[in-house]
């Protein structure tokens, strides 16, 4: 008898180790070439953890024996592994793309009950979220409504006005979704942020102003009668040792929603990116929130990076989201900490899921925008998936002075906090707006592509109260214009002639060989008045073979984008016409990032095909 009891004991504790949660590692790599996949998304089964893999390929996640891991990246087919007694997954992924059933998401919201959560494969987009067709899913995430820009007629509408944008979280967050094998909601794909997530070889400002302007015109690779404008800033690129000092302000939401890999590990890891660029100069301090907000680091240089690592490393996730109580906590550690003629800035990092405190859009924009007219800016960085609230995010960092970014991986962290360090955190120009006439003698309708959150009144050009978009340190920012030319007929034309009254063009619009005349307003960063530009566009349209790559390749993701959003004014694109036109375009891809996005275009031609 004793025997068996010592051999069920045995059997017991085996048992025991086997069902332990343990640490899994390995490396994912292309079989086609036997290259080293970074961002792949290691998923456990039928449950929210997850990983991503480094930029070497490799990865780390904690599993149990009965887990099944699935491997998916885009251009990719998807490949399921039962974890079993191993402790190392090396995996070989195939070119392909992964189908819409291949991924499984659950995401975990403990108010809710008696339900099956995750994303839906069908769903629809509403001002406050998207809900799934599906009834056993629902979904949480909210986007704020986009209608797309129509054309406008020349004559009877000759100004178009806007706020530049440089944000590119509309990317990464489109991405996110594409990698899991699923179409992104259409208010979800702000073309203007896809645009501007790529940087282009434009020409480097010269003389006083902080940035240049560079224009092209060809012909619209969707509609051949319709012509496309081009518009690109470049911004001065400042070496990092000229940057002026940071006072950062590290605002983490702690909360429970954080808990999934994807959010709070991925949140601390990109934030020692951050740490590691830091100067002697520059000082950061770390404030939480979660029931409750509190600071967790006082403000601390540069040169103890081992302390702020610290701090970081012992950030864990739990309770309530008082993302108000935090806000106003860690503006008044700015405010104490303020470096005059220096960056002061909070850095808020959440899936932006503020619920309990003064949580109201409107409240929170009054703060920030009271707080950046005393010179502390507000940028913004998403993580996340299933409550992510990307419509608050937006407001913030455009209400704050700041910018917008999603991060999704290890590998954007790094093109956010690394490669692009100076333009997410060092504004060069403040209320950047740009207005546009048209002469109506050349255009008879034009339209602006995306930017749809970034209007302007005509009349708020030339006011210097009006709030508007910030240009960071070697920042590009590119707009795209499609217009239809006099004489062509288009179905697109925005009204018919009117009958009671005669609208005439002037005789020096007819004999001008001018299409349009560009004006930039902008600020220094601690400024009040702006700055005029002008610059008059002549009609020297050239054929689009012989445009620039920065063109073309513009051209491409706006395409993409239309594509994805279906845009009644996408004409006969194709996903294929994309990738093809992408191909030509690519250029230097020293961070692949552009191979990425043809890889993006490949995926979405097999989704469609579904």
């Amino acid at each position: 008898m004793k025997k068996y009891i010592i051999l069920l004991l045995v059997l017991l504790v085996e048992f025991s180790s086997i069902a332990q949660s343990r640490k899994i590692t390995g490396k994912v790599i292309s079989a086609e070439d036997g290259s080293a996949l970074p961002g792949v998304t290691v998923l456990i089964k039928g449950a929210s953890a997850g990983v991503t893999t480094d930029v070497d390929g490799v990865y780390e996640i904690q599993a149990e024996s009965k887990d099944v891991l699935i491997f998916s990246f885009i251009g990719f087919k998807s490949k399921e592994i039962k974890v079993a007694a191993q402790s190392i997954i090396n995996v070989s992924l195939e070119m392909g793309s992964m189908l819409l059933d291949e991924v499984e998401l659950k995401v975990e919201r403990p108010a809710v009950k008696k339900r099956n959560l995750g994303y839906s494969v069908a769903s629809v987009s509403t001002e406050r979220g998207y809900i799934s067709d599906n009834s056993s899913y629902y979904n949480t995430e909210s986007y704020s409504a986009i209608e797309e820009n129509i054309f406008k007629g020349a004559l009877k509408s000759p100004l178009s006005t806007f706020s530049i944008d440089v944000d590119a979280a509309s990317y990464s967050n489109v991405r996110r979704f594409l990698n899991n094998g699923q179409h992104p909601p259409k208010d979800a794909v702000r073309i203007e942020e896809m645009v501007n997530y790529f940087t282009y070889d434009y020409a480097e400002p010269k003389g006083d102003d902080p940035f240049s302007i560079n224009t092209e015109i060809s012909t619209a690779p969707w509609n051949d009668k319709h012509k496309l404008v081009h518009i690109g800033l470049q911004g001065k690129n400042i070496p990092t040792d000229d940057l002026p000092p940071s006072n950062l302000v590290f605002l983490i939401d702690v909360s429970g929603s954080m808990g999934a890999a994807n959010k709070l590990p991925l949140l601390k890891s990109a934030f020692k990116l951050l740490v590691k660029q830091m100067r002697p100069e520059d000082k950061v301090a770390i404030v939480v929130y979660a029931g409750a907000a509190g600071m967790v680091l006082p403000s601390t240089t540069g040169d103890e990076k081992d302390e702020i690592l610290k701090a970081l490393d012992q950030l864990q996730a739990g309770g309530s989201t008082a993302g108000g109580q935090g806000i106003k906590l860690a503006y008044k550690v700015a405010k104490d900490n303020f470096i005059t003629g220096g960056n002061n800035r909070i850095l808020l990092a959440t899936d932006g899921d503020f619920n309990v405190g003064a949580s109201s859009d409107a409240e929170m924009q009054r703060l920030v925008e009271e707080k950046r007219d005393e010179g502390v800016f507000l940028t913004t960085l998403g993580f996340g998936m299933g409550n992510y609230k990307d419509s608050k995010m937006e407001t913030l960092a455009d209400k704050g002075n700041g910018n917008y970014a999603y991060i999704d991986n290890i590998l954007e962290a790094k093109k956010v906090f690394v490669n692009e360090f100076g333009g997410t955190l060092f504004t060069i120009a403040k209320d950047v707006k740009i207005q546009v006439e048209f002469n109506p003698a050349k255009v008879k309708a034009y339209r602006l592509i995306g930017y749809e959150n970034r209007a302007l009144e005509n009349e708020d050009f030339n006011n210097d109260k009006k709030d508007a978009g910030e240009l960071g340190a070697g920042h590009t920012v590119t707009a795209l214009y499609e217009i239809i030319p006099v004489g062509v007929n288009s179905k697109f034309d925005p009204v018919d002639d009117l009958k009671y009254q005669e609208s005439k063009i002037s005789n020096e619009a007819k004999k001008s060989d001018e299409l349009m005349t560009v004006k930039l307003r902008y600020k220094q960063p601690d400024g009040d008045t702006s700055k005029l530009i002008t610059m008059p566009l002549k009609d020297k349209a050239v054929a689009i073979e012989d445009t620039s790559d920065n063109f073309r390749w513009s051209a491409a993701v706006a395409g993409f984008g239309m594509l994805l959003r279906d845009s009644e004014y996408k004409g006969d694109l194709t996903y294929s016409a994309v990738q093809a036109m992408a191909e030509k375009a690519k250029g230097k891809d020293k961070e692949g990032y552009r191979a990425e996005f043809i890889n993006m275009v490949n995926a979405s031609t097999l989704l469609a095909s579904k």
